[in-house]
């Protein structure tokens, strides 16, 4: 009954997404030697956003539906190896609308899951890494954005203070201004798979 269940609602998924998908996206069911529909596993493609450092390239996603489905989520996955702080070494997608214990809801479609994992490509979930070097890398970029944010910030309120400053005082000026125990203590975070707290998903699980 319950395959009955997922494959009835795939059909339905497959039918609703030819009628009306998001440009640029692609996502069909596979095609078996014997050139039957499995609509089991889809192929997908998820076109980077515009303005993103994705920008201009497609990205392939394999989904794996379960004969549970809609009741329990599908794995969704690129290329193993795929280089991305919520994608396991395997390339499982780690995203909360595929977690069964958390975001999932029977009603979330295909159209929504590519979605999702599109915006999560710009923006991932620190809170949830799923790759040691992806998120260290991650967590370095962010610091450095934030510490010449700061500076330019600075520097900024000392020039509009005076204009006979010279560059080096400005400088020395803005740097005081900022608060070095956050970017040490995530620095020492990106160096310690253990410290902090900092729960890295096994990639065997996945």
């Amino acid at each position: 009954m319950s395959a009955g269940i997922a494959r009835g609602r795939l059909a339905e998924e497959r039918k609703a997404w030819r009628k009306n998908h998001p440009h640029g996206f692609v996502a069909k069911p596979e095609t078996l030697p014997d050139g039957s529909v499995n609509l089991m596993v889809w192929h997908c493609s998820i076109p980077g956003k515009t303005g993103t450092d994705w920008e201009g390239g497609c990205y392939p996603v394999t989904i794996h539906f379960s004969e549970d489905y809609p009741s329990k989520p599908p794995k969704c996955k690129f290329p193993q190896g795929f280089f991305h702080p919520n994608v396991y070494p395997s390339g499982t997608v780690c995203l909360s609308i595929l977690n069964e214990d958390s975001g999932w809801r029977p009603a979330i479609t295909v159209k929504q899951i590519l979605v999702g994992i599109q915006d999560l490509l710009d923006q991932p979930n620190p809170a949830d890494p799923a790759q040691t070097e992806g998120y260290h890398l991650f967590i370095q970029k962010k610091l450095l954005l934030f510490f010449f944010s700061v500076l330019f910030q600075a520097e900024q309120q000392q020039q509009t203070r005076t204009r006979s400053s010279s560059s080096l005082e400005l400088r020395a000026a803005a740097v005081a201004t900022v608060d070095f125990k956050f970017p040490i203590a995530a620095a020492a975070v990106a160096n310690s798979n253990s410290s902090r707290g900092i729960d890295f998903k096994s990639p065997v699980a996945k």
